[in-house]
């Protein structure tokens, strides 16, 4: 008998209590590290021989379900082994083999880690080589017609040029995924896709853990989701509704529920989280419709819906609560706490509640103490054995473990949690209300809350004042931009079209190998100065001999847009290897906002004043703004997000003054992330606009006429929020375009206005694709089409950091002669 609960242990890794009873002793209690996980059972009669005779011994199996579930987990591994086996795969130095062995080394790590940690749900089909709406879009076998294939299983040789495009064929489109700083692909749908079972990665994943003695739940993008998340493929109208191609996806669906059914999997999870948007009663009914026609292929499956990311409106809660065939129920209750009234109101008595109660989006430590109490009004709502305590999303967008920060200050690591320390927190809440608290963890726990919320280096009183005096001001420049404009050309006397790039030039592997011996002590300043220097004189001397008419520096000294600013301003701390994936191998080391933000001393002048010097062509200054330092951030979440937000936009002002006083008279404040941060529901996104719009026009409403302020923005849906952009009021706005197919140029079809200067990217820098003049110019004939000569700029999408100059070159260089080309026709047309 304890052979077989060992056996069990080793699996489940739980505690079990044993009743044992026999006919002559009252029952007596013997705790054993051993699982549980239902009501008490008597399972065994065993005969057993003592000097009374021959009895019997029942052993009843009584415990509690320490029920726990983990919506998703990172991909890229704790030292991001997967970021350079794809990266050596891509540069042929490595073969698919090699790539597939390394994830599966990192699956089985990560499998391994959850089951050991105490969770019972475990995820599977979560780990991605690039997007999991990519895999969908691959096991629905909906794969564009541009990429040649011709049925069968897909390999890398389709997947990977869907997602990065190549030398032939352009990528499929790359935008936000809900408002964070993860990318995903966009599938391209129609009413001609024939969709057929092609990518059996969920199957093979289940399988795979399986055989490692992890039982998961398969992960599936849900269907409808799926589809709202696509777009009409090229030549598609672009009102063709994509829901009406529900009844052609479930058989796919069907299909893959039916292997996994085979396979022996008892959960299967379908994310949903477009239910947490404002859906109409169309969208809504397709959740409907599509659950009843999966009933029966569900029928003898667990079937979880997992939303995230926001509350769940009263009528999709509605819908969602009504799903047939579904068992079990997954909400936000991080950041959808009005949820929890729903909740409180009226939950199915039959339905499992998965209870995200632990933040996936942040690297704080959980109120434990709050989160218990949460989850025991949740268990008297929904019953003890029908609550399961779960992160409140993928833990995809924190960083992957504390263990690997051995250097950060151990005041502020004593205040975080990564995925790693996560898992244990969702453990810790089961145990704890399976009665099993554990004591000293939630007395640490709270120690740590208590020594965050008392520390003096997290409040500086003067910040605070500054910011509080922002509120009740407009912060606009004096001159309205068509006066500036006329003003800043005097000035600068560009040619029609000018051409610049975003920012960044290659960062090559020596450059970082420089720059993390300059950290290290093993260069002195001196040396490294010496270094940059070199690097930005080629850099200059390249994009001056393209003939590029706006230049920058190539931004050598900086290891990330972010970091790099919050490395030098108060109120900021950071790690060693607290990475997040953006897109595909792309990861950011995004900084821990955990007090109040000030600038002590300028920190671009020296570099962008001395990148001027090499040059008579204007030299753009090089800044993130505040809204994008915010959101790519880890935020302090003890005060509301606007007032850091404030204190960041003052920072970055002195240091757009300070840049002005150095003769530097382009200026480019980067706002990448401004539309990523909006709200998912409307009736948010007014206040939202408003502050981040406020916080960038507080950058440089000091500012002469003169001086030229640029911003950024890059691959996220623009055309609903135009209004705010041109509310920023800066004088040149260079934007992503050429990856969406030009849908930034429709809005200006429509009839928008746009008086500022503008520069939609004209080719995708995120591919290794270059594509010729030619291409480049009719792209900017598309624009001259309906934008103003006199307002367009040419450039490429995004920096240029994650190329290599074997492809920057050659495709700066058709950039370039695409501009002069469009300028000797205009010129001859006149």
């Amino acid at each position: 008998m304890l052979t077989t609960a060992k056996k069990l242990s080793s699996v489940y890794m739980k505690q079990i209590s044993l009743v044992v009873s026999t006919p002559s002793s009252s029952p007596f209690i013997s705790s054993s590290p051993f699982l549980s996980f239902g009501s008490s059972i008597s399972i065994f009669t065993i005969p057993f021989t003592n000097p009374r005779g021959t009895q019997f011994l029942n052993l009843n199996f009584q415990f509690r379900t320490m029920a726990s579930h983990v919506v998703g987990f990172p991909r890229m591994g704790p030292k991001r082994e997967l970021k350079f086996a794809l990266e050596s795969f891509w540069d042929g130095k490595s073969s698919s083999e090699d790539l597939e062995k390394v994830a599966a080394d990192l699956r089985s790590s990560i499998w391994k880690q959850m089951a050991e940690g105490g969770i019972k749900y475990i995820p599977s089909n979560t780990f991605s080589y690039y997007d999991q709406v990519l895999d969908t879009t691959a096991m629905l076998g909906a794969v564009p017609p541009r990429y040649s294939w011709n049925g069968g299983e897909i390999g890398f040789d389709v997947y990977f040029p869907m997602a990065r495009g190549n030398d032939s064929v352009p990528a499929m489109e790359m935008t936000k995924w809900f408002d964070t700083n993860y990318h995903y692909i966009v599938p391209e749908l129609g009413p001609d896709v024939k969709f057929c079972y092609a990518y059996h990665k969920a199957v093979n994943e289940y399988k795979e853990a399986k055989s490692l003695g992890v039982d998961t739940v398969p992960v599936l993008v849900g269907p409808v989701s799926f589809l709202l998340l696509s777009k009409a493929a090229k030549g598609v109208e672009k009102s063709f509704p994509l829901l009406s191609l529900i009844d052609k996806i479930l058989p796919v669906y069907k299909e893959v529920i039916a292997e996994l059914k085979a396979a022996g999997a008892s959960w299967i999870q379908f994310d949903e989280p477009t239910l947490v948007k404002d859906l109409d009663f169309h969208q809504l009914g397709a959740f409907s419709h599509a659950y009843s026609e999966l009933e029966s292929s569900l029928s003898g499956l667990n079937v979880l819906i997992e939303t995230y990311f926001a509350d769940v409106p009263a009528e999709a809660f509605k819908t969602v609560t009504a799903l047939k065939g579904v068992t079990a129920l997954g909400f936000d209750l991080v950041r959808g706490s009005k949820t929890l009234d729903l909740i409180k109101s009226g939950f199915p008595s039959e339905k499992y509640l998965f209870a995200g109660v632990v933040d996936g989006r942040n690297i704080w430590a959980n109120d434990l103490a709050s989160s218990l109490s949460t989850l025991q009004a949740l268990e008297n709502i929904v019953g003890k054995d029908k609550l399961v305590v779960s992160t409140s999303c993928s833990l995809l967008h924190t960083a992957v473990d504390l263990v690997n920060e051995t250097k950060l200050d151990e005041e502020i690591k004593s205040w975080l949690a990564f995925a790693a320390q996560k898992l244990v927190e969702v453990n810790a809440l089961a145990k704890a209300l399976a009665g099993q608290r554990d004591e000293a963890f939630f007395s640490a726990n709270a120690a740590a809350r208590t020594s965050r919320k008392s520390s003096p280096r997290v409040t500086n009183e003067a910040v605070q004042k500054a910011a509080a005096s922002l509120k009740g001001s407009d912060h606009r420049r004096a001159t309205n931009v068509s006066a500036r404009l006329e003003a800043q050309q005097k000035k600068l006397n560009l040619p029609l079209l000018p051409t610049t790039t975003i920012g960044s030039f290659p960062q090559t592997l020596e450059l970082r190998k420089v720059r993390r011996e300059y950290k290290a002590n093993k260069i002195s300043g001196e040396g490294y100065v010496k270094y940059i220097t070199e690097e930005i004189s080629k850099v200059v001397k390249l994009q001056e001999d393209l003939d590029i008419d706006v230049l920058v520096h190539g931004e050598p000294e900086r290891n990330d847009m972010v970091e790099y600013f919050g490395e030098q301003l108060s109120g900021f701390a950071f790690t060693a290897n607290g990475w997040v994936q953006s897109y595909g191998s792309r990861c950011v080391k995004p900084p821990i906002i955990y007090g109040d933000v000030s600038r002590p001393k300028p920190m671009t002048v020296f570099w962008s004043s001395l990148a001027q010097s090499m040059s008579k062509r204007p030299m753009k200054g090089m800044l993130t703004g505040p809204v994008t330092i915010l959101n790519w951030s880890f935020v302090r979440d003890d005060q509301p997000r606007f007032e850091t937000c404030y204190q960041i936009a003052l920072a970055i002002k002195d240091e757009v003054e300070d840049l002005e006083k150095a003769g530097i008279n382009v200026i480019q404040i980067d706002e990448a992330a401004l539309r990523e941060g909006l709200p998912l529901r409307k009736s948010e996104e007014a206040f939202y606009l408003n502050w981040a719009v406020h916080s960038f026009r507080i950058t440089n409403c000091g500012v002469q006429d003169t001086t030229q302020i640029h911003t950024h923005m890059c691959y996220s849906n623009f055309n609903d929020i135009i209004h705010s952009i041109i509310d920023m009021d800066a004088d040149v706005i260079t934007i992503e375009n050429s990856r969406s197919d030009e849908k930034l140029l429709s809005i200006f079809c429509e009839g928008v206005k746009y008086g500022a200067g503008i520069g939609p990217g004209v080719y995708d820098i995120h591919s290794p694709r270059i594509p010729s003049a030619e291409e480049i110019a009719e792209r900017i004939s598309k624009m001259l089409a309906v934008l103003d000569t006199n307002i367009l700029w040419v450039n490429p999408d995004c920096g240029l950091k994650t190329r290599k100059y074997t492809e920057v070159n050659p495709a700066l260089s058709n950039m370039v002669a695409a501009a002069k080309l469009l300028r000797a026709h205009l010129a001859s047309t006149k």
